[in-house]
């Protein structure tokens, strides 16, 4: 089958690898310098939807499958459907559960789905006002997209201040934070949990958790992520059942009442608190870098779950899943999250090559002159497998220890709350 992955993230090749491995013919658009390897890149910009659809109709492409959030806010699932194209991922309306987090935070108040006490505000002076009379630590989202970057965790009333000032005055993030969302900060462990869905079915994947900040023991600024691993101990099937039931079920029953009807990827960004879990935020879309830890473990097809979720037929696959760890950890740029550095050449992958179990998905890269170089601030993904983390973390850095480029910067602790919870309760 013919298929068009748009986006050029890791997530993007960890899907090009596994649909390319199903003997399907690969398009990226516009991909990267580890997605050609499994077929070829379009020069196309994923927000060219014209452009975009002309290939599609040019080359007889069979199904789209977008990778990244923004052509998903732009409206790209509902132009190709217009078109009489087949595409996977969720219609612009379905998308704003991800691309306002007033929508969100106001639908899962209506639909009784757990999340953290909040207020929205248009209002710099409002804002302020509220904080002056709140516990701490709180937590200040900006409203749109912001490329994981427009969530602020205050411990204090000086930072949330700031953060209030940045986003509404001095308008570091545009119009994404012209209005925000003031909530309580949650106390408990981040974990995420997607579901393919169909529009009233739905069929969960494994658990994964990611690490947002951009430096160990969780410190610095939030990034887009700096690494994942799958499956998650924490998720018990008891929590699995009650994670169905008070959140999922609810969500595309909410959307549904709306006349909404949700095809693709949904993402729960779940804090497990002592009360059980709460939603932190909704994507709608495969998590990066959670994907590159969860589809390496995905044994079935990936293409029939993505066929059923378009055709509304999800409710007689089964997936299998390989039991064992996956961890996968982001090299970066120097100076990620902010104004990075690049182009630097990256040397070492064909060392990792022939390493068993270890994978390799890029996001920020590109090939020159027979060379890798880095092009983003998030560069590569080095992915690897073990029969528990411990295993699966070791495999992982000590193939890094192979790869250089100049100012390459990763954290060292990814899985590390694995690692201390599993030896704590040796039985999981």
């Amino acid at each position: 089958m013919k298929i068009l992955v748009i986006g050029s993230g890791g997530r993007e090749d960890a899907l090009c690898w596994k649909l390319r491995k199903e003997k399907n013919k690969i398009y990226c658009a516009s991909g990267n310098g580890g997605t050609e390897r499994w077929g070829e890149n379009v020069d196309i910009n994923p927000q060219d939807l014209k452009g975009l659809t002309d290939f599609v109709k040019k080359e007889k492409i069979e199904i789209t499958v977008v990778g990244p959030e923004a052509p998903l806010a732009s409206g790209i699932v509902n132009y190709f459907e217009e078109k009489g194209f087949r595409i996977f991922g969720p219609s612009k309306e379905a998308a704003e559960l991800e691309t306002s987090k007033v929508f969100a935070k106001e639908f899962m108040r209506k639909n009784e789905i757990p999340t953290a006490d909040f207020e929205i505000f248009n209002s710099e002076e409002k804002a302020l006002k509220y904080i002056l009379n709140k516990e701490f630590p709180i937590v200040i989202k900006a409203d749109g997209l912001c490329g994981g970057k427009g969530v602020f965790i205050c411990q204090d009333i000086e930072t949330a201040k700031k953060a209030v000032h940045s986003l509404m005055a001095d308008k570091v993030f545009g119009k994404q934070g012209e209005r925000i969302v003031i909530e309580d900060c949650l106390i408990g462990e981040e974990v995420s949990c997607l579901a393919f869905v169909d529009g009233e079915d739905f069929l969960p994947l494994v658990s994964s958790q990611d690490h947002k900040a951009i430096f160990d023991q969780d410190k610095g600024p939030n990034t887009g992520g700096m690494g994942a691993y799958s499956p998650v101990s924490l998720i018990t099937e008891k929590l699995s059942e009650r994670i169905k039931k008070e959140i999922l079920e609810k969500t595309i029953k909410g959307l549904l009442n709306l006349g909404i009807k949700f095809k693709g990827i949904l993402y729960l960004g779940l804090m497990i608190t002592c009360d059980g879990p709460k939603v932190l935020e909704f994507n709608v879309r495969f998590g990066d870098p959670e994907a590159q830890a969860i589809i390496p473990r995905l044994k079935s097809c990936l293409l029939e779950p993505i066929i059923g979720a378009i055709d509304g037929k999800l409710s007689n696959i089964r997936l299998e899943w390989d039991e064992r760890t996956v961890l996968s950890v982001v090299l970066a740029s120097s100076g990620y999250p902010e104004k990075y550095e690049a182009p630097k050449g990256i040397f070492g992958l064909d060392k990792l090559e022939d390493l068993k179990d270890i994978l390799i998905f890029h996001s920020g890269t590109e090939r020159r002159e027979g060379k890798v170089w880095t092009k983003g601030g998030r560069v590569l993904s080095i992915t690897g497998y073990g029969y528990d983390i411990n295993e699966a973390k070791i495999r992982v850095y000590s193939a890094i220890s192979n790869v250089q480029f100049e100012g390459m910067q990763f954290r060292r602790d990814i899985g590390a709350k694995e690692v201390r919870r599993t030896r704590k309760n040796p039985q999981i």
